[in-house]
């Protein structure tokens, strides 16, 4: 499949400018902005026509996911692209995790054309507009270091598997410093082995330098979003998990090596 497609020393010496890539930043921040406030009311039609059919909420959810898609489509910093297994179909449930470089993994991972509800800490849903699209979605909430909230975590991506809608979790549970492959919690695989659901492993590059620490500026990047193969769970028990969860992150490294070569 080849490595992830660098970005070019012209571009990069272009935008790379601090008074262009200052203004662009204003320009995608506002942008940002823009398409939340006109994203809000379009999916909160599609969540009321859809709620006596849509039980998972999976096109309200879709519906917001392509507000990610909009905005990269503004922001010339950003260059996104997906590859690797195409999912055919999109109701199949999947529990599926990727490695996590930043909050902007989320702009590229929702570029992927099918819907999945995302396990995200209880902070996001209080943001006036995002919240509330993310309430509309089904998006799972979830209380670090609250074990009371962990279990209804698992229980709302219980719901959302058995409604055919495939759950998104970062198996690190937080993003390393350093951008290296952090260890993976046992949730995600627990999850799918209970459910019988497949394991779908995503591998994420470039999306660290796409929001770098400690800058308010977007940067410059090319990222990529990898596909990798399903790994099936069906006849898998509780003493599996372990395994399952080694092969999986083992999948995604091996993956992250060759993207960044």
């Amino acid at each position: 499949m080849g490595s992830m497609p660098a970005v070019s020393p012209l571009r990069r010496r272009v935008l790379g400018n601090p008074v262009v890539r200052t203004v662009l930043s204003l320009w995608a921040w506002l942008m940002l902005g823009v398409i939340v406030i006109i994203w809000v009311p379009l999916v909160f039609v599609v969540w009321i026509v859809t709620t006596p059919f849509d039980r998972g909420r999976y096109w309200p959810g879709f519906v917001f996911r392509r507000l990610c898609v909009a905005h990269q489509l503004l922001n010339p910093l950003w260059k996104f692209r997906r590859s690797g297994l195409k999912v055919t179909d999109p109701r199949r449930p999947y529990v599926v995790v990727s490695n996590h470089e930043s909050f902007a993994d989320m702009f590229l991972i929702s570029h992927l054309p099918w819907e999945m509800k995302w396990m995200s800490k209880e902070d996001f849903f209080k943001y006036p507009l995002v919240g509330w699209l993310m309430h509309m979605s089904g998006d799972i909430k979830l209380i670090r270091g609250s074990k009371q909230s962990i279990v209804s975590a698992m229980k709302g991506a219980s719901d959302r598997l058995g409604k055919h809608v495939s759950v998104m979790i970062f198996p690190e549970g937080t993003r390393t410093l350093d951008g290296s492959l952090g260890e993976f919690k046992d949730g995600a695989f627990r999850l799918a082995i209970e459910h019988g659901a497949p394991i779908l492993p995503l591998a994420v590059v470039g999306t660290r330098e796409a929001m770098p620490k400690g800058d308010w500026r977007f940067g410059i990047t090319s990222a990529e979003v990898r596909v990798l193969d399903p790994i099936e769970t069906t006849g898998l028990t509780k003493d599996d998990i372990g395994d399952l969860r080694d092969r999986t992150r083992a999948a995604i490294q091996a993956a992250l090596t060759e993207m960044r070569a």
